[in-house]
């Protein structure tokens, strides 16, 4: 195998991990599962199942960016064989690989927070991402959201 492909799939394999746990992950994730399927098309569920456990841990991990590092590899090494029986994958995975960097660079690519929020015992739950929130107690003793925050 080239050079040249050997750095594409080490190009693709970081794209692929950085877009993990982000708004282009879905995206990303599709086109990737396009190129297996091209090549294999009973590949797609095994691959996308790995995908989708990879997108997991860097999403529910304290430090995402180990993850990514650690699966990079893994990654690269598919996409190498990916590359290596199908060099028709060639193009596709360069354009996903500039789309996603492309991304990166202008900071359209944001970071998905999950957030799990329960109220037990009679409790109540505020909770916001990406903002404020603004709470009073009503005269009935109920939480109200102040009207300049928003629809509820």
């Amino acid at each position: 195998m080239s050079d040249e492909l050997t750095l594409l799939a080490e190009a693709g394999a970081a794209a692929v991990v950085a877009a993990m746990a982000t708004d282009l992950w879905q995206g990303t994730r599709d086109c990737v599962l396009g190129l297996f399927r091209r090549d294999a098309p009973d590949s797609a569920a095994p691959v996308g199942a790995r995908l989708d456990e990879g997108a997991a841990l860097v999403r529910t991990s304290a430090a995402p960016d180990d993850v990514r590092r650690a699966l990079a590899g893994t990654w690269a090494r598919e996409l190498r064989e990916l590359l290596r029986r199908d060099p028709a994958c060639r193009m596709p995975l360069a354009r996903l690989t500039a789309e996603v960097d492309g991304a990166f660079a202008s900071g359209r690519a944001a970071v998905v927070l999950e957030q799990n929020n329960t109220a037990r015992d009679s409790g109540t739950v505020f909770a916001v991402q990406h903002g404020d929130i603004h709470t009073t107690r009503g005269a009935g003793g109920g939480a109200r959201q102040d009207p300049d925050d928003g629809p509820q």
